[in-house]
């Protein structure tokens, strides 16, 4: 074993906090028996990172006011204490939380916005140490924990090779960006060689959301808009029109990109993306549109894949089940922001076939992050 990989297996078990958390109490009583349940977008972080995000808020106020909006209250809030204390467990405290609700694997991701506030080189280095730290964690739970790589998209180059380390050297099963970087979106061509290692790979880009850029932050800092409530889905799911309608996928057809919360609203606007695909030549005034081999909703369906992250309404499911088909959706809770007990009871619950809860919950993302088949441990602690 590496020393590198000792220091942090040893920095992870200190990390845990099982000794804080309530010892399970049993497993969702009214789960359907028989699944294997596989989280994909579940949140960790870095004490390191959380204290660089503090010094941050400092300035944030003016360079990036939705994120101060935002974090403002899980950075420095004393009741958002336990929140800050899941994200840094990434030990045995996190794995009793999944035992009592009957997950069996989670699918770690730095947690938004990661290293996208640095400058280009801080962020590269620190994302390839985040990435070193995760991959030892999977080495220690390999039954219970995978991970997604961190880049800094602000440094393209180095982003693209870290996800070739990320994959091949750590063994990460592929790569998340919290959205914007600074205002600055991925359809810009710049960013294209992060979209052509993902593909080389093989490997998905999570988009996840960021808070509203800067450019566009004014009209959500009210009534909390900048957040999850509303400002993330607007946020995500116009970034990803726009890398739809850049031609990034006619360009990299094989690039397949994962959208959380039930697609960030985009399968509830397929039919309407379609009807007015010619108008968005029509409106263009920049020159950017490209003529597109497809409709927006068919890049859509073939390119993307969505999860259930912080959408536990069955209503929303179905939908998203209808116009995407069962074979392109994925079980997350979006831990420990949201309640992993409504994930699992909201999908258990819901009006699906056997084989379509089987799907979502484990074989779509089995076959996507090319995951070792195996039922995980997902089993109560006989203390419990």
């Amino acid at each position: 074993m590496s020393w590198t990989r000792r220091k942090f297996i040893g920095v992870a078990a200190s990390l845990s906090l099982s000794a804080r958390i309530p010892a399970a109490a049993g497993r969702l009583p009214d789960a359907a028996p028989g699944y294997r349940r596989i989280a994909v977008e579940e949140a960790f972080a870095t004490p390191e990172l959380l204290e660089d995000w503090r010094q941050f808020l400092a300035r944030a106020k003016d360079e990036d006011p939705a994120f101060f909006s935002l974090y403002s209250g899980l950075l420095t809030s004393p009741g958002a204490r336990n929140l800050r204390e899941r994200l840094n467990d990434v030990g045995r405290g996190r794995i009793r939380v999944m035992d009592r609700w009957g997950v069996d694997m989670q699918v770690l991701s730095l947690t938004a916005p990661g290293v996208q506030l640095y400058p280009p080189k801080k962020g590269a280095a620190t994302a390839s140490e985040i990435n070193t730290r995760l991959a030892a964690i999977v080495a220690e739970y390999p039954d219970r924990f995978a991970g997604l790589a961190a880049v800094a998209p602000q440094a393209p180059a180095q982003a693209a090779r870290e996800i070739e380390r990320a994959v091949t050297v750590l063994g990460l099963r592929g790569v998340l960006i919290n959205s914007h970087t600074r205002g600055k979106y991925l359809d810009d061509r710049d960013y294209w060689p992060i979209f052509e290692a993902a593909e080389a790979l093989g490997v998905p880009v999570y988009l996840h959301p960021n808070t509203p850029s800067p450019q566009m932050a004014e009209p959500y800092l009210d009534y909390g808009l900048a957040g999850p409530g509303w400002g993330f889905a607007a946020e995500t799911g116009l970034h990803a029109v726009r890398l739809i309608l850049s031609g990034l996928l006619d360009a990299c057809p094989g690039t397949r990109i994962i959208l959380g919360h039930m697609g960030e609203g985009l399968p509830f606007w397929l039919h309407r993306l379609d009807s007015r695909f010619d108008l968005f030549a029509r409106a263009d005034r920049t020159g950017r549109v490209k003529r597109l081999r497809k409709k927006p909703g068919d890049y859509i369906r073939d390119n993307f894949l969505i999860t259930t992250s912080g959408m536990p309404w069955p209503p929303a499911l179905m939908l998203a089940r209808e116009v995407m088909g069962p074979d392109r959706i994925m079980f997350a809770i979006d831990y420990p922001y949201e309640s992993s007990r409504e994930a699992v009871r909201a999908m258990d619950e819901a009006p699906l076939s056997r084989e379509d809860r089987t799907k979502i919950y484990s074989q779509n993302a089995t076959r996507l992050f090319r995951l070792p088949p195996g039922p995980g441990a997902g089993q109560v602690e006989a203390s419990a």
